[in-house]
């Protein structure tokens, strides 16, 4: 395993300068998405996806995952909508396309929303329609497609995530916070470690998507331990952020983002 920086930690940097902090610290790998001055154009990926991946390869730094999402914010053009699937399919091939010429190893995307009308389990049957076809599409591009349950989505339990694990063998792009600031234990998280294709790291509890590292309740060195053992052998993005979702405005993301990166090569020796 090893480290990387989201982009969109720091939303006032350019591309280059998210690039040159991962660099500054030691890190050399860096997740881009479509968010903030660092962002890249949806608009031009999904047009020329080969002349955008020419200026992630510019930046000189590994890229291991690339976060796409089909609108703006998470409800636009989301999973749980039958409607969205034929744009989708369309957009997720150019995305892959993409992320193959810029030797993009992951691809993560949304699961979907409780949409007007719907119930849970009419959203998580829909998304798990959505995503058997962005698969398959998948089947024919390096990059490997994954999906990030997160607060707000129709995915909210490790229950929920596992069932749709086993209805469309989709991966994971992990993210424990997202579960433990809805009251879950880390243990109950655990099991999904196995499907984890991508890794996020912020500290939470209950309450908080995002805490303090030294206030928040997700014990890391046991997280990491989990993944190893899950046989993870992939990248673990460093993603404290300051942005108005769910009120993580209040951390200082240079000085989180030093000691999680601490504590995992303290862990690591």
């Amino acid at each position: 395993m090893q480290l990387s920086l989201t982009a969109w930690s720091f939303p006032a940097c350019t591309l280059e300068e998210c690039a040159s902090i991962s660099k500054a610290l030691g890190i050399n790998a860096l997740d881009v998405g479509l968010h903030y001055r660092s962002g890249l154009s949806r608009a031009e990926i999904l047009s020329d996806p080969r002349a955008v991946a020419d200026k992630i390869r510019a930046l000189n730094i590994k890229v291991p995952n690339y976060y796409h999402q089909f609108g703006d914010g998470i409800v636009a053009q989301n999973l749980s909508l039958a409607a969205n699937l034929p744009q989708n399919i369309k957009d997720i091939d150019a995305v892959l396309t993409f992320a193959d010429a810029a030797e993009i190893a992951t691809v993560f995307i949304l699961p979907g929303v409780i949409n007007p009308g719907q119930s849970r389990e009419q959203a998580a049957q829909q998304s798990a329609t959505s995503i058997t076809a962005l698969l398959e599409v998948a089947s024919h591009h390096r990059a490997r497609l994954c999906v990030e349950p997160h607060v707000q989505s129709w995915a909210e339990s490790p229950a929920l995530v596992q069932r749709l694990v086993d209805a469309t063998g989709i991966g994971l792009a992990l993210d424990y916070s997202h579960f433990a600031c809805l009251g879950y234990r880390q243990d109950e998280i655990d099991p999904l470690a196995k499907h984890a294709l991508h890794v996020h790291l912020r500290q939470a509890k209950m309450g908080h998507l995002q805490a303090k590292f030294a206030q928040g309740t997700l014990n890391f060195p046991a997280m990491f331990a989990t993944l190893r053992d899950a046989g993870y052998k992939g990248h673990l993005a460093l993603e404290a952020v300051h942005q108005d979702y769910m009120n993580t405005l209040t951390e200082d993301v240079l000085t989180e983002t030093i000691l999680m990166r601490d504590c995992f090569q303290n862990w690591k020796g």
